[in-house]
């Protein structure tokens, strides 16, 4: 049984929409009180995917072997709406080189995790989203990079390799790391182990949200001029890529034949995106382009939005 603060602080996570608009709004009128957490974007999502890496046992990956069908699908549903459906809506909306290519970033990231909370609200398959998330996010260390360079290439050289080096110590060590301290937990006593996996899956997912909503305030803060000046052909480019990642995620599944929970389980999947990895991998790759981060500030919040209007609807649905 979960003690009173445990169930807070899971109250308090399932809230992170609200938190992430607030920070925004906060960011918006007072930038100054988060400019600070720029130069941390990097370590920040580092620490978030080692959180994640701490839930995470070597029997997760048996699991996607029971059933590799669906999880392949959603993993390539993934990366191929996202990925055309920023670079589409870019040419649409004829964007400026540095948003379109940060659109285009977010559109080649993973999964986020807040895709897990989003599923169980929608009364959709959790155990899935999970294995989504965490199939895209290894897989997220090749593709990426390699999406990244074909779609935003178009616009100007991308250093595949650099997003590639990017990937693998702000994703897969923290990663790896997280799955191995998980592993040695299983060598300490019962009462020991269960205390501090308790305490990981509570107190995770709030430092996750903390994290997310210092990155995107941060980015919001930096930029507010040029958001201001950019508004809404870039909120509006943001909304319809993550509409269509939603809508396309739900059709394809739909087509194949799958069941209700299934194809809202990969609607949010494919629709909500690891947006503090964008914004990471745009401040550090596209420096010289102040905009690029941008996309995914505005990204966060157009998803979580929509994702639990989502949650709303067909969590009040059989």
């Amino acid at each position: 049984m979960l003690s009173v603060w445990q169930k807070n602080c899971v109250k308090i996570a399932e809230w992170f929409s609200l938190w992430i608009v607030l920070g925004c709004l906060w960011a918006w009128w007072q930038p100054e009180a988060w400019l600070w957490f720029q130069p941390y974007i990097a370590i920040g999502l580092g620490v978030i995917m080692l959180g994640m890496g701490l839930t995470l046992r070597l029997s997760d990956f048996s699991e996607v072997f029971r059933m590799p069908k669906i999880i392949a699908v959603g993993v390539l549903a993934q990366f191929v709406i996202m990925p055309l459906s920023a670079y589409f809506w870019a040419k649409v909306l004829d964007l400026e080189a540095s948003l379109a290519i940060g659109l285009i970033l977010v559109g080649s990231c993973p999964g986020g995790t807040a895709s897990n909370v989003i599923t169980y609200l929608a009364r959709a398959n959790v155990a899935l989203s999970v294995l989504l998330t965490m199939c895209s996010t290894f897989v997220a260390v090749v593709m990426t990079p390699l999406l990244t360079q074909w779609l935003a290439g178009t616009y100007l050289p991308v250093d595949g390799w650099g997003l590639f080096r990017s990937m693998v110590l702000v994703v897969l060590i923290p990663l790896i790391a997280g799955l191995l301290i998980n592993t040695a937990l299983d060598r300490i006593r019962q009462h020991r182990r269960h205390v501090v996996r308790a305490s990981i899956n509570v107190i995770g997912p709030i430092v996750s949200v903390a994290v997310i909503v210092l990155v995107v305030a941060s980015i919001v803060a930096g930029n507010k001029t040029a958001i201001g000046q950019m508004g809404v052909k870039l909120f509006g480019a943001v909304f319809l890529f993550h509409a269509t990642g939603f809508a396309l995620g739900y059709v394809a599944m739909k087509w194949l034949g799958y069941s209700k929970a299934e194809c809202r389980t990969v609607s949010i999947e494919v629709g909500m995106q690891n947006s503090g990895l964008g914004a990471s991998l745009a401040k550090t790759h596209f420096a010289e382009m102040a905009m690029a981060p941008v996309p995914a500030a505005i990204s966060a919040v157009f998803h979580c939005l929509i994702g639990s209007a989502l949650a709303g609807i067909w969590g009040g649905r059989r």
